[in-house]
């Protein structure tokens, strides 16, 4: 597994909403079938039982219970010996897609910013201590990043990320600071709550943020955040490349003003939306 596949992992003490698992109303069957669910992805789609009691660290039989009640509810298909999921769980996340306008809104503006700068373009919002993927604008090149919507990295080492929470409360901030994982990815990543909070400061400050390979190696990005009528963060839009191509220098200089620019369109626009 490379370095960002293992970013992109789910955290196994956290419900999906990044809440401890030891909440009292923390529903552990629930918990259980949806990790059965997301442990089907696009690198294996297809599991034997084994994979998947391997992969949600439930014992076999708790395994094929799930599975076998997610085949009855047709979200699951299986010959016997594999198990694979049908487009019924994409239904799952209709009602919550139906309702995100912001996707709608800023593809337009990903599409003409990955245009103008030949690189790829993303929007992604704040789920627990992840990001999630809900807009992309891919460029195609022989060297590019695997991503698609869905995709979740830890917040702390990425610039989509870190603008999203420097736009936290304090209060929110020092929440995320006492149950987040700040794991390093690579050599380069941000660890400590100190220097995180530093980083975090100088975002508001300057109103956007570049990552210089604390995901993946060879991985810069940066970032602006997308805000409501109110003026809230609530989405973040970013520009990757490979180090390769663009020196610090140059990102600061070509891509930083294409990237706050967008940033500010895609916020009028959102907002109008929330007025009418």
């Amino acid at each position: 597994m490379s370095e960002i596949d293992a970013a992109a992992a789910p955290q196994q003490n956290q419900s999906p909403d990044g809440t401890p698992a030891a909440s009292p109303d923390f529903v552990q069957s629930l918990a259980r079938g949806l990790a059965v669910v997301k442990a089907f992805d696009a690198t294996h789609p297809r599991r034997t039982l084994s994979d998947v009691a391997k992969a949600t660290g439930l014992t076999r039989a708790t395994a094929r219970r799930f599975l076998l009640t997610l085949a009855e509810l047709g979200y699951v298909r299986t010959d016997g010996s594999l198990f694979w999921l049908t487009p019924r769980v994409l239904e799952l996340g209709y009602s919550f897609l139906s309702s995100l306008t912001l996707p709608d809104v800023a593809r337009p503006h990903l599409e003409a910013l990955a245009s103008a700068v030949h690189e790829s373009t993303s929007v992604s919002v704040l789920d627990g201590d992840d990001i999630v993927y809900v807009a992309r604008v891919p460029v195609s090149r022989i060297m590019t990043v695997s991503i698609t919507l869905g995709t979740r990295f830890p917040a702390h080492a990425t610039s989509m990320g870190r603008v999203l929470l420097a736009g936290l409360s304090p209060e929110e901030l020092d929440a995320y600071l006492d149950r987040a994982d700040l794991r390093p990815l690579t050599g380069r990543t941000v660890v400590t709550p100190d220097q995180l909070r530093a980083e975090l400061a100088t975002i508001r400050r300057d109103g956007f943020c570049i990552v210089d390979q604390e995901l993946e190696e060879g991985l810069r990005s940066l970032a602006a955040p997308i805000r409501d009528a109110s003026g809230t963060v609530v989405a973040a839009v970013n520009i990757s490349t490979h180090a390769a191509r663009y020196t610090l220098d140059t990102v600061r200089d070509e891509l930083v003003p294409a990237v706050v620019a967008t940033a500010a369109a895609i916020s009028t626009d959102f907002a109008r939306t929330q007025t009418h």
